[in-house]
């Protein structure tokens, strides 16, 4: 395939936009979820559709339409497909809430809060399996292997996370690793798999990968700064969790290692105590240390990173939506 011209970033749409160029395709999406999200099980139904029924901005599953549709698909397995990334996205917060100890998200008390521990865990390992059982029914190994490969790879980052906790040694290297898996692979997946459906040919798929990883990291970034400097209200979520659940975080990584010594002193201890207390004290020698610009600074990196992979994809309308998110990821109040 022959590299297009890369779209100015004046071309790019606002988010709205992008929203409404894929809300046809989303609504199927959202309709096949629900569809599928049917189980015979009471407290399955109750608590999947009390998760997933907040809606959000659905960015990961929104990542396989617009991916597919820029690489020329125009059949309807994008939209299952799409239902499947949401799932595991949707199980990997449920387990995510309850290994933090999180009471609230967008707004509102989580479903472990809600639910309790227990069905919060067990509801998310269905919403795995049925996961499972959509992609299978796309009859594509390479989805099956990219996405197995992706769900281990999440899971890895899980646990490398719970390493790092009330650690005030975790440096950027760790942190980045964490992202990677955490995050970035499965915004990765999104792109990668849109395009192979549309049969868009290794290199092709290579772009949309790299294009997902840059995207995820630039994502994540973006929203650890927001810990420190978001609006509460817009987050739906407290500020300061992170540093409450012991999470370092890339602002407190940087003021970490570039703080005086006394001041240095001072925030490991609050690391590793999950002193929820210290927040202002965290905060002062993060804006000190010029750490939350260092952290968007990164970030932009990042999302020029993934708009620059979609070179090798042909110019049009979808493409310039996928460049669209990257901006949005860094540039969103919540």
């Amino acid at each position: 395939m022959q590299a297009a011209v890369h779209t100015p970033v004046a071309s790019k749409p606002t988010f709205p936009a992008v929203q409404a160029l894929a809300a046809a395709d989303m609504a199927a999406v959202d309709a096949l979820i629900r569809r599928r999200l049917a189980s015979d099980v009471v407290l399955v139904n109750q608590v999947a559709e009390y998760i997933v029924g907040t809606g959000g901005k659905r960015l990961r599953p929104m990542l396989t339409v617009l991916a597919a549709r820029a690489a020329g698909y125009r059949g309807e397995a994008h939209h299952q497909l799409a239902a499947v990334i949401e799932f595991i996205h949707t199980a990997t917060l449920l387990h995510d809430d309850v290994v933090d100890g999180s009471d609230l998200r967008r707004g509102r008390a989580t479903a472990n809060a809600a639910f309790g521990n227990a069905a919060s865990v067990l509801v998310g390992d269905f919403l795995y399996s049925r996961a499972f059982q959509l992609m299978v029914e796309l009859e594509s190994m390479t989805v099956q292997k990219v996405l197995a490969d992706t769900t281990n790879r999440i899971a890895e980052g899980e646990v490398l996370q719970l390493l790092h906790v009330r650690n005030p040694d975790t440096d950027e290297a760790a942190y980045l690793r964490v992202i990677e898996r955490k995050t970035a692979v499965l915004f990765a997946a999104a792109a990668q798999l849109g395009g192979h459906l549309a049969g868009i040919g290794a290199a092709g798929e290579k772009a949309l990968f790299d294009y997902g990883m840059a995207l995820g990291y630039a994502f994540q970034i973006a929203d650890d700064v927001l810990d420190y400097a978001g609006d509460a209200a817009a987050l739906g979520k407290n500020l300061g969790d992170d540093l409450a659940e012991g999470k370092a975080t890339l602002p407190l990584i940087h003021a970490l290692a570039h703080s005086t010594p006394a001041v240095r002193t001072r925030l490991r201890r609050i690391v590793l105590e999950g002193d929820a207390a210290g927040f202002g004290e965290v905060l002062a020698a993060i804006e000190a240390c010029g750490s939350l610009d260092y952290s968007r600074a990164m970030a932009q990196r990042h999302a020029g990173a993934a708009v620059a992979a979609l070179a090798a994809l042909p110019d049009g309308p979808d493409r310039a939506a996928l460049a669209a998110l990257a901006d949005y990821a860094i540039s969103r109040p919540s």
